[in-house]
């Protein structure tokens, strides 16, 4: 029996409303670590630093920071975008479920949980599932990773009539690029590196590409080497059909031109902990706030940022529940 979707009304924003307030602040968990809060390594400045290490003390010490590290990491929504961007023909129906950022074997992310992300990706029965990277957790904390072949094999279950098909992600790169690559090949998952495929029925067909990582090798404190290719990418792409773009990080997108219908982007987690004030400090982009999260429009170009499933850094979220993402172009 599939599960029952639990659909997420995007009209209250990503931050925590004030149901979700009151549903933490009656329950029975554990306070957050302190020690897992300091895991959080992200470049801050002088004063960013201060007001921030204050906000993560409070977390640590009060029903938000149990919630945080307790109980939203191991929530599952479903967030429906439906659009029709310029580049996408009007009337052209296409249903896409996206699936960012699953960190299998964190410690939320067990393989029950990972089934039931897969369960309920199936149940929406979209014509197309696409893999935005970052496949496994990887802490310097001691935590129980989930064995490649495993979560694979969960992924391996994905079905839809256009094909599964994934990007990697930056911690791909960093912490086990080849076990990756096997473990997805294993499953018969393709992985689009700098390429493009042309999908669809005679009439209805559409690009679908993807870039390479663009953070791939760690050059030295806030310096990366990258993989990506975007120019080469589209150059793949030989007749007007529309293009769907998946990248791993969003911050390629002031780049990205026109004739791209839509991309689609993870990596952020949405900021992961959204603190009033001080959250847009924990956006791992170079533009802070800007990409963060959501449906994003500029010069009519359109982008959706998943807020992804899993976590990194530190195990908790807060107003950002993990969500697989539905898109429905041409609605």
């Amino acid at each position: 029996m599939p599960p029952a979707l639990r659909i997420r009304d995007r009209s209250n924003g990503p931050f925590i409303s004030s149901g979700l307030m009151k549903r933490f602040m009656h329950a029975k968990v554990p306070s957050a670590s302190p020690l897992q809060l300091a895991q959080l390594k992200i470049r801050l400045s002088r004063r960013r630093l201060l007001i921030g290490g204050a906000g993560l003390v409070g977390l640590a010490t009060s029903a938000t920071g149990a919630y945080a590290a307790g109980i939203e990491p191991l929530d599952l929504v479903v967030t429906p975008y439906a659009l029709t961007p310029p580049g996408w023909p009007a009337g052209r129906k296409l249903t896409i479920t996206v699936i960012a950022d699953l960190h299998a074997g964190g410690p939320h992310i067990t393989l029950p949980h990972v089934a039931h992300v897969v369960d309920t990706a199936n149940a929406l029965r979209s014509d197309l599932i696409v893999l935005l990277g970052d496949f496994k957790a990887w802490y310097r904390f001691k935590f129980e990773p989930i064995d490649d072949p495993l979560w694979a094999a969960e992924l391996g279950r994905l079905h839809a009539p256009f094909g599964v098909w994934a990007i990697l992600g930056n911690h791909d790169w960093w912490h086990d690029i080849k076990g990756v690559r096997r473990a997805l090949a294993d499953v018969r998952i393709p992985i689009l590196e700098n390429e493009a495929v042309l999908l669809g029925p005679a009439g209805q067909r559409f690009w679908l590409a993807g870039i390479g990582d663009q953070l791939a090798h760690w050059l030295g404190p806030g310096r990366f080497r990258g993989v990506d290719d975007l120019p080469g990418t589209l150059a793949r792409i030989r007749s007007d059909d529309p293009v769907v773009l998946l990248v791993h990080e969003p911050d390629i997108f002031p780049t990205v031109p026109s004739r791209v219908a839509l991309t689609l982007a993870g990596h952020t987690h949405g900021a992961q902990i959204r603190v009033p004030l001080i959250w847009p400090s924990f956006v791992p982009s170079r533009y802070g706030a800007r990409f963060a999260y959501g449906h994003i429009v500029e010069n009519e170009r359109h982008m959706i940022v998943s807020g992804g499933i899993g976590t990194s850094i530190i195990p908790a979220r807060l107003g950002v529940p993990p969500e697989i993402v539905h898109v429905t172009l041409g609605a």
